[in-house]
């Protein structure tokens, strides 16, 4: 294979190297309130074209099954909101005797009580081809369980999930009642566009890292830091790997891919808000927001990373499954 048919093949891997370079020369660009105003651009147009695309891309019944399993959603919710935090719980008090700043392991702790996002998780399920329609229903449920039980403003959260997820996914539903048949016969490059959207999103997420005075650590704890977010996804998503793949678990290869994004992911548009209200008044609220600030960009990385790899497996792993399902041929005696 030629080194071009090689890049072609992995233009998202690429894509996400060259816009991480971008974002490191020139932060300013994409940060909030710079020339590509991500704060409107991203947060309300990007993640409405995301769910509109999945509106469009999704068979209405695909959806309607994927309300009815909720199997699937309390593994994601009870990973999410009661494993995930308790975890990390147990670990901090290993870290505790270590030397890291107490400030940063509290921001650990408050890491894993936050619900999923409504963007990525989605995006990175889509672009493996996995159960798109759970990765929506639990990445928007766990966003709206959570933050209506904080104190973070109900409304406020609520009018925008609702215009930016639920609007757009209805409307791609009706325009895909009346251009279904060109859809079948086209079939457009629906996971191209989720992909290069989050492009769009890592770059931004990038700019905001990269520009932000709150990552102004000393070396060694960032780089301590950083270590343990990226191990602890590792490990999350490797343990929903495990636990969705038994014999027993009845999920298909699609629903896991759905699990490990959903269940692992954290959102930093919701997370930013509530540690601003708990937190109102610490001195040290900059320092206790320093591992969700890193753990949003560094789950969109990794995830990305991994797109190939878990859509090699989910492809491999139904092949398998569709032939153990072929009835076999009749022993001639």
């Amino acid at each position: 294979m030629g080194l071009l048919e090689r890049l072609r093949k992995e233009w998202f891997i690429v894509g996400i190297v060259l816009v991480i370079a971008v974002a490191r020369l020139e932060p300013a660009v994409g940060v909030k309130g710079g020339p590509l105003k991500p704060e409107i651009t991203i947060t309300y147009i990007a993640v409405s074209a995301i769910f509109f695309n999945s509106g469009l891309s999704l068979k209405t019944e695909e959806l309607t099954s994927a309300l009815m399993h909720v199997k699937l959603h309390l593994f994601v919710q009870i990973f999410t909101l009661v494993f995930f935090p308790t975890a990390i719980w147990l670990f901090l008090q290993l870290l505790s005797i270590t030397p890291i700043n107490e400030w940063l392991l509290k921001g650990l702790q408050t890491v894993g009580c936050m619900p999923p996002p409504v963007s990525s998780a989605v995006i990175l399920t889509k672009a493996v081809g996995g159960n798109e329609a759970a990765a929506i229903f639990n990445s928007a449920f766990g966003s709206f369980l959570l933050g209506s039980s904080s104190s973070v403003p109900f409304t406020s959260i609520f009018s925008q999930l609702f215009m930016t997820v639920v609007v757009p996914l209805i409307i791609g539903q009706i325009v895909r009642r009346y251009i279904k048949d060109w859809l079948e016969r086209k079939k457009p490059p629906f996971g191209t566009i989720s992909s290069c959207v989050l492009l769009m999103i890592i770059y931004t997420t990038f700019c905001d890292t990269f520009a932000n005075p709150n990552i102004d650590l000393d070396k060694f704890s960032l780089i301590l830091i950083v270590f343990i977010i990226f191990s602890v996804q590792m490990s999350f998503m490797f343990l929903t790997f495990l636990f969705s793949t038994r014999n027993n678990s009845s999920f298909t290869p699609a629903d896991t891919v759905a699990i490990i994004f959903c269940s692992t992911h954290k959102s930093l548009t919701l997370g930013i808000p509530m540690l601003k209200i708990v937190f109102m008044g610490y001195e040290h609220l900059s320092l206790i927001s320093v591992p969700l600030l890193i753990y949003h960009p560094a789950q969109i990385l990794l995830g990305s990373l991994l797109v190939p790899t878990i859509k090699s497996w989910m492809v491999s792993r139904q092949k398998a499954l569709k032939l153990t399902r072929q009835p076999k041929a009749p022993v001639k005696v």
